[in-house]
């Protein structure tokens, strides 16, 4: 009678696209093969483990249900094993491959993508002169789905960072936004290269065409910009966010212009965002200015610009408070970039995942519902 180590294995088709990992370890020494590892790093994670602990400790309980997609021939790893594994990876490899396996869940229709960056916060080995990890992550707006992720010293090498992420994305007829400290030059040659169009936040790290804009804005010419308005309420707080776009840029390339003044190419729209916040009888006012290569209307600026900060509230927000990201310890080599993308493809696992229940629900169920597990990492076969 064939035990459940003899009978035949079925590895789930999203392991396919990770083929490409190599394994660190020297292979007469390997007792449990990489693929084995990866799968039992996702399936404990999507199921409610929050460190390599807790994943050993649910492969152990679960170990049957591994074995319907891998032998496992020597069992379940210690979370040495694992912690030594992830430690080890190449992150950059195993990133690349990542972005791979995204595409294959993306639409074909452009969608709105978000650069926003994160800081793991105790991710750091100070002993050994290492700040916490942070990554940048690229974020598709209307689907909901992390598209790839760039790990960095700290969050002044995101300007470094996000041309290497960019490098690994589809990003034709895409929109891609950023916060102001990606508002460089080659940032936004990048992206237009690429066949994107980009929407960068402006602030006073571009002193001169920040105060040029910020003056603009103060004082437009008659018809000279479109405008759109919104009013947001909820927890005795009322705000009003009013939104203007100028497509008549050429007066920031005139001969005016000081020598060797940095431009951005293709640049089409300038806009503003103004808050009026009414909070506990006070009024708070804030302006907010932005440069895009994109034609936009004020209606859809606004709904870009809003739909930037998702990246905070469905990706950041769900990592530390979904997935304990905040309380993770896991700082040994490339350990922490290495196990935030096993957590970003399970968000993108659990996003993809019916009923529509929140993420904590889902993963709720997935550590209790083998089936509902087992659906989960078989939804891309």
């Amino acid at each position: 009678m064939e035990t459940p180590v003899d009978r035949p294995a079925t590895s789930p088709s999203l392991l396919d696209h990770f083929a490409a990992l190599e394994d660190p370890r020297q292979r007469a020494k390997v007792l449990y093969p990489l693929p084995e590892i990866l799968l039992l790093l996702l399936c404990a994670t999507l199921a409610g483990a929050d460190d390599v602990t807790e994943v050993g400790l649910w492969g152990g309980e679960n170990l049957a249900f591994l074995r319907r997609f891998l032998p496992y021939r020597h069992g379940i790893p210690s979370h040495d094993t694992l912690g030594e594994v992830l430690a080890a990876l190449d992150p950059e490899l195993f990133e690349a491959c990542f972005t791979a396996w995204v595409e294959g869940l993306r639409e074909a229709e452009p969608d709105l993508i978000a650069i926003d960056g994160k800081t793991s916060r105790r991710t750091h080995a100070r002993s050994k002169g290492r700040g916490p990890l942070h990554l940048v992550s690229a974020w598709a707006s209307r689907q909901r789905l992390v598209l790839g992720q760039e790990a960095v010293a700290g969050k002044s090498n995101e300007i470094t960072a996000i041309p290497l992420l960019l490098e690994r994305l589809a990003l034709e007829g895409a929109l891609v936004t950023v916060d102001a400290i990606g508002t460089q030059v080659e940032i936004a040659a990048t992206i237009l290269g690429r066949g994107g169009d980009y929407l960068l936040a402006l602030k006073e790290n571009r002193p001169a065409m920040f105060a040029d804009v910020e003056a603009f804005f103060a004082d437009p010419s008659p018809g000279a910009v479109d405008t759109f308005e919104t009013t947001d309420g909820g927890h005795g707080r009322i705000e009003v966010r009013r939104h203007a776009v100028c497509h008549d840029v050429a007066w920031l390339f005139s001969d005016r212009r000081y020598p060797g003044e940095v431009t951005f190419p293709g640049l089409a729209t300038i806009g503003m965002v103004e808050s009026i916040t009414e909070r506990g009888g006070g009024v708070e006012r804030a302006r907010r200015y932005y440069l895009s290569s994109a034609r936009l209307d004020a209606a859809t600026f606004a709904h870009a610009v809003r739909a930037h900060w998702g990246i905070e509230n469905r990706l950041h927000w769900v990592l530390d408070v979904v997935f304990k990201d905040d309380l993770a310890r896991l700082r040994t080599g490339h350990g922490p970039a290495n196990m935030a993308v096993v957590k970003h493809m399970a968000v993108n696992l659990l996003r993809q995942a019916r009923p529509a229940v929140s993420l904590k629900n889902r993963r709720k169920r997935a550590g209790w519902n083998i089936a509902y597990l087992e659906s989960l990492i078989r939804q891309t076969a």
